[in-house]
């Protein structure tokens, strides 16, 4: 099975290991010092037990037009850098090509059969200008949950922190091969990857910790863990969950599990620095607007008033800037 990925770091890059040492074909779509470290010695992912894995990837490059067509492509760059990359990565597909979008935040193909009134609409927060859904048929696509942590800890070796459950789903449902033997190959190497028939459910989970914690992880500069315990950040998390569970309900998602319980979920990673929390520290852009302001164009569509979500977006988008230089 050829297996492009696109964004070969942390989570790119733990994915692109285990895939390789199952057999799979793939190719890393890498640049700057991590690549040329991939192009040397490999890729290597190192887990908190002292263990090692390493592989050689079919290719590594930063070149998408070399790379050629694949048969799955995985998208595991943030989400602020897919619009640049949209057209570019026509190279890679084939007639036949899946799309896998490995990342956090609201996908930019969120009403794509999605059925009822909001069935196709754009959201400009997450493809700004529609360039991406103009480069990609989204027929496509298959959505996917990332669930494990990792860093790069020196170029080409990543830390795995923990996890590996890479949730998988057609964004109408349906069970088809093609979803089913990417969840084969992926179980074969070692990993988590149920294929569930609503996958937006899975991103809400996913994203309803992720757009409180994040955010407020890159304001103070604390871990998960202790704005867990801070009473006031707690309380916090609790309301910005709370209006997002209010938008979601009502575009007919079914969470399954409490506030208190995903809360619960967060704080077992425990000392964790979010990945929004290492791109301001690094100064690089961050996923705020996938996270949070998709999340405000979606209360906006629905009626439900977000006024902690939208604090806090502004903050961010105001640090962000900051941070920057700008």
């Amino acid at each position: 099975m050829r297996i492009c990925i696109v964004g070969a770091g942390a989570i790119g890059g733990f994915l692109g290991v285990k895939l390789a040492r199952a057999g799979a074909e793939v190719t890393l779509i890498a640049r700057g010092a991590h690549l040329q470290a991939i192009q040397r010695e490999g890729i290597s992912v190192e887990y908190a037990d002292g263990q090692r894995e390493t592989a050689r990837p079919a290719r590594a490059t930063a070149d998408l037009a070399e790379a050629g067509p694949h048969e799955y492509v995985i998208v595991a760059v943030k989400a602020q850098s897919l619009p640049a990359l949209a057209a570019p990565m026509r190279a890679l597909y084939a007639p036949d090509t899946a799309v896998v979008y490995a990342q956090n935040g609201i996908p930019w193909w969120y009403f794509y059969r999605h059925g009822g009134p909001h069935e196709g609409r754009r959201l400009e927060s997450v493809d700004p200008g529609g360039v991406i859904a103009a480069s990609t048929e989204p027929e496509r696509v298959i959505g996917c949950v990332v669930y494990p942590a990792a860093e790069i800890v020196r170029p080409g070796v990543i830390r795995h922190i923990e996890g590996n459950r890479f949730t998988l789903g057609e964004p109408d449902g349906a069970r088809t091969e093609r979803v089913t033997r990417l969840s084969q190959l992926m179980t074969a190497a070692g990993l988590k990857a149920p294929v569930r028939p609503r996958i937006r459910n899975e991103l809400w989970i996913k994203l309803w910790g992720n757009l409180a914690f994040n955010p407020i992880s890159a304001l103070t500069r604390a871990t998960l863990d202790a704005i867990i315990a801070e009473p006031l950040t707690r309380a916090l998390a609790v309301a910005m969950m709370a209006e997002a569970q209010q938008i979601a309900e009502a575009l007919g998602i079914e969470f399954g599990i409490s506030i208190e319980q995903r809360i619960k979920g967060a704080e077992e990673v425990g000392a964790h620095k979010t990945s929004m929390l290492q791109d301001i520290e690094a100064g690089r852009p961050t996923e705020i607007d996938a996270m949070v302001g998709a999340v405000i164009e979606l209360g906006r569509l629905v009626g439900v008033a977000t006024p902690h979500i939208d604090a806090i977006y502004a903050t961010v988008k105001l640090l962000e800037r900051t941070v920057a230089g700008g």
